[in-house]
């Protein structure tokens, strides 16, 4: 009986072996395919890039375009978006400009493509944009907090921060080294081992009304320009598959940059949380609301 049990193990060993072998990525007349370890063609040399994804599947490049493939050359996720960003190794960040979504290496999307930029936070959450509010998502796509947030960063792995309608508040995990909410994150409040504290967060603003003047508004503009050159840079590098010396010497971007610079310095110029003026706004708010 135990060489049968043996044998059996051998067979299931040999098969997942075989299942689970080596894939190779080869190029053919700067373009890439798949290969299996007998140099068997799996996916013909069509792309321009293919970067493995977890253990069974593969982001490609077509063109300026990306999407996912599987181990077999089926195409989970459309080749369709312009920016990709592999995460954690066995994710895939992919969107357009307001379409972002986190799919896995089987090409679900766990968390939807609606959001207009998707980041990687301490403890496996993720922060999320939309509409020029913030929210939190698990990374099993549970949302733990909605896009209601003007403001949320970590500035520890076991601290969050976050700016509700112009008041920063902050959570924190007291016994652990990195913060996990919990599923349901009211339960932070009655919850021992979660410190919720309200912040008094000093901006510097002249006390008064007449500080709105034209100074702030030229502020607001010149504080723009940078983020949206870096914006632009690296959206257009994305497009050219990231290969900076082809970029260089090509100059194919050149053409792009004045239409992709505009549309993302209108993105951050529209943002009502950009900028200086957006304190200016909210400790006037603020005043407005305690003489009420």
């Amino acid at each position: 009986m135990k060489k049968l049990l043996s044998f059996i193990f051998i067979i299931l060993l040999i098969v997942q072996n075989t299942a689970n072998a080596e894939l190779k990525i080869f190029s053919d007349k700067n373009k890439f395919g798949i290969t299996d370890e007998q140099d068997n063609i799996i996916v013909k040399p069509i792309y321009n890039k293919i970067i493995r994804l977890g253990n069974c599947s593969f982001i490609v490049q077509k063109r300026t375009k990306f999407g996912i493939i599987n181990k077999k050359g089926d195409i989970l996720v459309p080749i369709k978006y312009r920016h990709v960003e592999r995460v954690l190794g066995k994710y895939a960040k992919l969107g357009n400009y307001s379409d972002f979504g986190l799919y896995d290496e089987t090409g679900f999307a766990f968390i939807p493509p609606v959001y207009d930029s998707i980041d990687l936070l301490f403890g496996g959450m993720f922060l999320t944009y939309k509409d020029y509010k913030y929210g939190v998502t698990d990374s099993k796509g549970k949302i733990l907090l909605n896009n209601i947030f003007d403001d949320i960063y970590m500035p520890k792995p076991n601290i969050m921060r976050l700016e509700y309608k112009g008041q920063w508040y902050e959570i924190e995990q007291v016994s652990a080294s990195t913060l996990k909410l919990p599923e349901d994150v009211k339960t932070v409040e009655t919850d021992p081992d979660y410190k919720v504290t309200s912040l008094m967060v000093n901006t510097g603003v002249v006390s008064g009304y007449s500080v709105l003047t034209f100074t702030d508004y030229v502020i607001k503009i010149i504080s723009s320009i940078f983020p949206a050159h870096e914006d632009t840079i690296d959206e257009l590098m994305l497009s050219q598959g990231a290969d900076t010396v082809n970029i260089l010497i090509k100059f194919t971007w050149l053409p792009k940059y004045p239409f992709t610079y505009i549309r993302n310095y209108y993105k951050y110029i529209r943002n009502p949380n950009n900028g200086p003026l957006s304190d200016v706004r909210k400790n006037l708010i603020n005043k407005i609301k305690r003489v009420e």
